[in-house]
């Protein structure tokens, strides 16, 4: 159905807004291919990370966090990646990732 996320500053205590996200899915021989990039709108969402006409596969896919466009160059953690495994590819899959400057946390939503 759809992969989608939300990142939220937890030291802030509002959504983080401009937050480069890439969405892969890994390969057979254990490299990862590029499906879409996105950037978190001003509710710190993107809605649908799955390009047009992609079907969801269910395998390994990682969502890569470029947090430190948002952080800025002191970032402790400049990216924060989730690697997540896909059962039902019939399913939504909501990734939330709650950040702060020195550390994150994520869990599957709905």
């Amino acid at each position: 159905m759809g992969i989608s996320t939300h990142v939220l500053d937890l030291s802030r205590g509002t959504p983080a807004e401009g937050i480069p996200v890439k969405l892969e899915r890994r390969e057979q021989g254990g490299g990862w291919r590029l499906l879409e990039e996105a950037v978190t709108d001003a509710d710190g969402r993107v809605k649908d990370l799955l390009p047009a006409g992609e079907a969801l596969a269910a395998d390994v896919h990682r969502l890569t966090f470029a947090t430190e466009a948002y952080l800025g160059p002191d970032a402790f953690y400049p990216e924060a990646a989730v690697v997540f495994r896909v059962k039902d590819a019939a399913a939504h899959y909501h990734i939330p990732l709650l950040l702060s400057p020195f550390g994150y946390s994520t869990y599957r939503g709905s």
